[in-house]
């Protein structure tokens, strides 16, 4: 087999793990997609004979290039998963259909892709490299440009951001998530009564002018009129701490159009809260909910 096969191949047969890598990284198909790209570019003009580990070297390639587009979009204060971001453009492979692209993002989780876009470059590739794909600080030092140790903390102090350590809650983290575990999976399902079930009798709900703008009422108040608002709905929801309560993220596709905050007393929500303002949105902190 020539050289020029032997590279075809090998690319060929990482390209999804590359694409997973990139993806994991950007929380973007269409750019995943070009990471890949420019992978092969450099692929294509390398020697063959030189490489001993072809899938580590395209994964690391991968990652200095996904690190190179993340602080190139910090640089130019882009926020892909602002909720006036426009979609982009759609990828050049299989993954342009939007249901497939969709499924990629909840195979990797929406609230996980918009907690990642609040870490820095670094932290990103780090914690992506090392808790997702298993890569070991050694390997990941030379990348993000710091020693192993150092690494070893960028990972660590991504983890933490990611899990929401620290964080203080008014009320038990498990009560509340199963609380609002259940409100959305009734409010998904149209099961009305599931809904009253979890609503106080005098619940209000608020929503921010970004939110009236398209269309949501800013005030609703009772649980037959708020059950009523919400059935059939939040099918894009997802539970997520928000600023260190459990609450609800709003992220079709990976992009946060909405969070929202839950009060909650007795077992019943008493107030919900619907945050689409993307200053504020900015200004919040969002991590995953531990199973």
């Amino acid at each position: 087999m020539s050289e020029e096969n032997v590279l075809t191949s090998a690319f060929e047969a990482s390209r999804g793990d590359l694409r997973n890598v990139a993806y994991r990284m950007l929380g973007s198909a269409a750019e995943a997609e070009d990471a890949v790209q420019k992978v092969w570019l450099k692929v294509s003009q390398s020697d063959a004979s030189a490489i001993q580990n072809m899938r580590g070297w395209m994964t690391t390639i991968v990652a200095r290039v996904c690190l190179d587009m993340l602080r190139a979009r910090k640089s130019r204060h882009e926020e892909p998963l602002a909720a006036n971001a426009p979609e982009p453009a759609a990828p050049r492979d299989s993954s342009a259909d939007p249901e497939k692209e969709m499924m990629l993002a909840e195979s990797v989780g929406l609230a996980l892709l918009v907690v990642l876009e609040a870490l820095s470059p670094a932290e990103r590739v780090a914690f992506v490299l090392h808790d997702m794909f298993d890569l070991a600080f050694d390997e990941i030092a030379p990348i993000v440009e710091r020693t192993p140790e150092a690494t070893r903390q960028l990972a660590s102090r991504a983890r933490r951001r990611v899990q929401g350590k620290g964080s203080e809650a008014t009320a038990k983290p498990d009560d509340r998530k199963r609380i609002v575990d259940a409100f959305l999976k009734a409010s998904r399902t149209g099961d009305f009564q599931g809904l009253l079930a979890l609503l106080d009798p005098n619940v209000v709900v608020r929503a921010d002018a970004t939110l009236a703008k398209r269309g949501e009422p800013l005030e609703v108040r009772g649980a037959e009129a708020v059950a009523k608002a919400y059935l059939g709905r939040a099918r894009a929801a997802q539970t997520a701490l928000v600023d260190g309560e459990v609450g609800a993220i709003v992220a079709p596709r990976g992009r946060l159009l909405l969070a929202v905050r839950f009060q909650i007393e007795g077992g019943r929500i008493i107030a919900i809260e619907g945050i689409g303002d993307p200053d504020r949105l900015s200004a919040m902190e969002f991590a995953i909910v531990a199973e």
